[in-house]
């Protein structure tokens, strides 16, 4: 049988899956590139202006996945449509996802701002509150055309074209680079903004990269078929509160994660600027390595969407854990590297020595949380492939919420151990995560492969 777990027939899956995976992966990491890039960069002004950048890229951070987990259920209803072969409305579909794109990116533009203010209540000196504040003022200019981009992204993606978000996020960070290096150094006569030139080459290249994707989606023959700018359209509530009851579950569980990653950021502040520029840098350099599961992660959506849209379940069910255990290996991998090249790791963010010592011993507790980390995003991007968004998000609150964040404070705060204190949580947060949303994909892949049929 094609679908059983034979070695043959997971051999041909590893391969189908990784062809749909590696142009997002490149992007992905493309992507991540530009928040290196930042904190990369400005580590080599001062250590206030990291300090700045990365209490600001806190706030950023959040909101931004935010906002792209939201937008992701564009992906699970494009590849149902897709799979069941309801070309015909797709159209639709991404036309309305723009409209909440619009709406989406708006609010969380004004979140953003608002966010600033817990900046005045932080043990932060004038300088660095002020361009910390400055830097999340400017790059939230990109929020409206980051909404609309991951629209399209999550539409080019369903349709197996994933190679311009490879190709166009490979731009965006070719433009973030030469920007920041015109800007927060000051080069060829350009004003020398420090961290703040970060935010100004970021909010552009959000622009830019939505762009681009617009040029690409109008020529390239592969979207002749599912075109949706034939006409205009106004929004249609029905179609787009549909969107937004899938994709805000989505967006939560990714504010889950990422919100109790900032909260620790922004507690850390208080112990100074060698604590708080350490753990960014470890934290930083962990989503980079983040990005290959979140990448096998974004293609299960699609693999699994599909088949469930072809009514067929027992294939859903082996796609889904072949991709698990790929992004499983990747962890493994991923955690010897980051022990064995720590040193290494934290020479090539900042030449500062103190930062240098505590960001090599805050990479041993991020290589710990690797196989939990890749666990849980293969697991849940899987479940949404089901067009199941709740229990993730479910799961993610409590994981991050009710144990994460409380242990971190307790060992952090209560028994004075920093930012390693806050580490531990985090790992063992994740490790809740990676349990329960294991079980919760057998028991939903069990479920409709005894139902017989996709589920709407």
């Amino acid at each position: 049988m094609p679908h059983t777990f034979t070695l043959p027939n997971i051999r041909r899956e590893i391969a189908s899956l990784w062809m749909l995976a590696w142009p997002v992966l490149i992007g992905q990491l493309a992507n991540v590139g530009m928040g290196v890039a930042d904190v990369a960069m400005t580590g080599h002004t001062s250590a206030d202006e990291l300090a700045a950048v990365s209490l600001g890229a806190s706030v950023w951070g959040i909101i931004l996945v935010t906002v792209t987990g939201i937008m992701m259920a564009v992906n699970s209803i494009v590849a149902h449509d897709v799979g069941a072969g309801a070309l015909d409305k797709v159209p639709h579909t991404v036309r309305q996802a723009l409209w909440s794109g619009l709406g989406v990116g708006l609010v969380a533009a004004l979140l953003a701002n608002l966010a600033t203010l817990v900046f005045d209540h932080l043990y932060l000196t004038p300088h660095v509150q002020h361009q910390a504040s400055l830097f999340v003022h400017i790059i939230s200019i990109g929020l409206v055309p980051l909404a609309a981009y991951r629209a399209l992204y999550g539409y080019s993606t369903s349709i197996n074209e994933t190679k311009p978000v490879m190709v166009i996020a490979i731009l965006g960070l070719v433009f973030n680079v030469f920007v920041n290096w015109l800007l927060v150094f000051g080069n060829w006569g350009f004003p020398a903004l420090g961290g703040v030139g970060c935010a100004v080459a970021t909010g552009l290249c959000m622009w830019l990269m939505l762009g681009a994707m617009l040029v690409w989606i109008r020529f390239a023959p592969a979207y002749r078929a599912t075109y949706p700018f034939t006409h205009w359209e106004w929004p249609h509530w029905p179609e787009i509160r549909s969107t937004l009851r899938l994709g805000l579950p989505i967006g939560v569980t990714y504010f889950a994660e990422v919100s109790a990653f900032g909260a620790v950021s922004l507690l850390v502040a208080r112990y100074g600027v060698v604590e708080v520029s350490a753990h960014q840098i470890a934290l930083n350099f962990s989503s980079l390595t983040f990005m290959v599961p979140l990448s096998f992660g974004i293609a299960l959506i699609t693999r699994v969407g599909q088949s469930m849209g072809e009514g067929d379940a027992v294939r859903a069910r082996f796609v889904a854990w072949v991709g698990v255990g790929m992004a499983l290996a990747f962890g493994v991998l991923s955690a010897v590297l980051m022990v064995a090249f720590r040193h290494q790791i934290s020479a090539a963010y900042t030449s500062d020595l103190a930062v240098q010592a505590l960001c090599a011993y805050l990479l041993v507790f991020a290589a710990l949380f690797q196989l939990s980390d890749a666990t849980q995003v293969a697991t849940s991007s899987a479940i949404r492939g089901y067009k199941v968004t709740r229990q993730p998000m479910q799961i993610q609150l409590l994981a991050f919420w009710g144990f994460a964040l409380p242990l971190g404070c307790w060992l952090g705060l209560g028994h004075d151990m920093a930012a390693a204190g806050f580490w531990i949580g985090l790992c063992i947060g994740l490790t809740v995560a990676a349990v329960l949303l294991s079980w919760a994909l057998h028991r939903l892949a069990q479920q409709r492969v005894a139902e017989g049929k996709t589920v709407f």
